[in-house]
């Protein structure tokens, strides 16, 4: 493992970037606190979009589809610029 400061990995970082691609781990720290790590970009866990990506991860209720009489007096039966104050 190297760890090198803010500065330094500045003016080494296509060395430090080799040595991650050798398969090294690269810790970069500013005032000897860790605060990157430099790593491959096919070592991240890869994120699955596109068709069928949300499988397993929606569910619908049992009654999601049915009607709300409410609801449907709401939109139905209403006024779309009241006339009257409701309170």
């Amino acid at each position: 493992m190297t760890i090198v400061n803010i500065h330094e990995a500045k003016s080494r970082l296509s060395v430090l970037i080799q040595k991650v691609l050798n398969g090294e781990k690269v810790i970069i720290v500013k005032n000897n606190i860790p605060v990157v790590s430099l790593n491959k970009i096919n070592d991240q866990p890869k994120i699955r979009s596109g068709f069928g990506s949300l499988k397993d991860k929606i569910w619908l209720s049992d009654d999601c589809w049915d009607e709300d009489e409410e609801m449907i007096d709401i939109m139905s039966n209403r006024p779309i610029f009241p006339t009257e104050n409701p309170d």
